[in-house]
């Protein structure tokens, strides 16, 4: 308990007041098909599967296009996804679990629980045409609050330049942590590996493997039946096939026929999933901590905590896309939003058919979203499955879809 408190010092906790129901309208929803299954028609994607949920369960579900296009294999509702980056924000649930029961402390130096991992210089020179570059010590070390809040100064060689430099497009890809961090800690933000730092120290802290714990914590106490790091040969029919969009067409990345899928687990990508599965998710986020069956795993106070602003006076930073190939420069809002403990937080704007201030989201990079609006009481999710992120396409999509949510919810203010 002491832990905990030490834990929310300094924080302002602000519990919404929400509508105990929250409800789409019937024409909203229909809109909502309506739009979706345009984009999909017009070509703009292969497929999709949305669904928006309030804390006491789902408002709007919804299929379009196909999960497989050379078999022509229609989209299904519970269709399996690669999540990728989506992972992370469960990993940082998994280590607020940690923390609030006295294991780990926010401020704590990730090399008291992961000691040797993370670098402890920053580059303090780097020429790209002979890949040479210097370094010198950090100015502090790293913390578990910078990890979570990606001000660890570790980056990912797809959105970095000095790291594409240094590592280019080799598989397996060499960590980042093999060399020195790009900030002094705290500094700056910057987008890389330090949930898969944390997914390490999770194994450090609890002598258990990452599948298996998260099993045990948050997969199977909320019903998440169809989230792993590898996919079985038993549901290989439903995983959608992945797309790379290249000179104005999608070009399918094929999966096996046969045997599992995936690999090994880490925190900060790697999950695949369904749109119902990371539903839950969000509502148990929603429900302040709550499972359906009453179990808490995270304390109101510690859900609220991950909605706050843990980079103070820093700003969300556009990064760069290195490897066009994977991505477009990104994130949405660069420069005017802040970041929590695993979540990017949306600051104050003043447009009603978008997502509240104070709302809670990420991505992966096959262009899957969510976001979590707790002001408004509602949480959503976009799952497609195409490269390069933060395609144009994709971002349309994703507005128009969050548009129409809001227009139907207007009824209800």
């Amino acid at each position: 308990m002491l832990r905990t408190l030490l834990l929310l010092v300094g924080a302002t906790v602000v519990t919404s007041q929400i509508s105990a129901q929250q409800q789409l309208t019937s024409s909203g929803r229909a809109e909502i098909d309506a739009y979706l299954a345009q984009a999909v028609e017009q070509s703009r994607i292969p497929g999709l599967v949305a669904i928006v949920t309030s804390a006491d369960g789902e408002l709007y579900r919804g299929a379009f296009g196909l999960a497989d296009v050379a078999r022509g294999r229609a989209m299904s509702d519970d269709a399996i996804h690669n999540i990728a980056s989506m992972t992370k924000p469960i990993t940082s649930a998994v280590v607020m679990m940690l923390a609030e029961e006295g294991r780990l402390g926010l401020d704590d130096p990730i090399a008291d629980h992961l000691p040797g991992v993370v670098p402890t210089a920053v580059f303090a020179s780097f020429d790209p045409a002979t890949g040479q570059f210097t370094s010198r010590p950090a100015a502090t070390p790293v913390t578990i609050r910078q990890l979570l809040s990606n001000t660890s100064g570790l980056g990912y060689p797809f959105s970095n330049e000095t790291l594409f430099a240094l590592i280019g497009t080799t598989i397996p890809s060499p960590s980042v942590t093999a060399y020195p961090l790009l900030f002094d800690p705290g500094t700056r933000w910057a987008y890389g590996e330090s949930t898969r730092v944390l997914g390490s120290m999770i194994e450090a802290v609890t002598g258990e493997g990452l599948y298996e714990f998260y099993s045990a914590r948050v997969f199977d106490p909320l019903g998440m039946d169809d989230t792993a790091w590898v996919v079985p040969e038993s549901k290989l029919e439903r995983v959608v096939t992945r797309h790379l969009r290249a000179d104005g067409r999608f070009v399918e990345v094929a999966n096996p026929t046969s045997g599992d899928l995936g690999g090994a687990p880490r925190g900060d990508g790697g999950l695949y999933s369904t749109a119902p599965d990371y539903a839950k998710f969000l509502r148990m986020l929603l429900s302040g901590g709550l499972a359906p069956d009453g179990t808490r795993l995270l304390s109101a106070d510690a859900v609220a905590l991950m909605g706050e602003n843990h980079i103070g006076d820093l700003r969300v930073e556009l990064q760069p896309a290195a490897n066009p190939a994977r991505t477009r420069p990104f994130p949405l809002n660069a420069g005017r939003d802040v970041f929590g403990l695993g979540f990017q937080v949306t600051a104050a704007h003043d447009d009603p058919e978008l997502r509240s201030p104070g709302s809670m989201s990420w991505a992966g990079i096959q262009n899957t979203q969510f976001w979590i609006d707790p002001s408004r009481g509602i949480g959503a999710v976009l799952l497609m499955q195409y490269l390069p992120f933060y395609d144009e396409t994709a971002l349309d999509v994703l507005e128009g879809f969050e548009r129409r949510v809001y227009q139907s919810m207007e009824s209800m203010q």
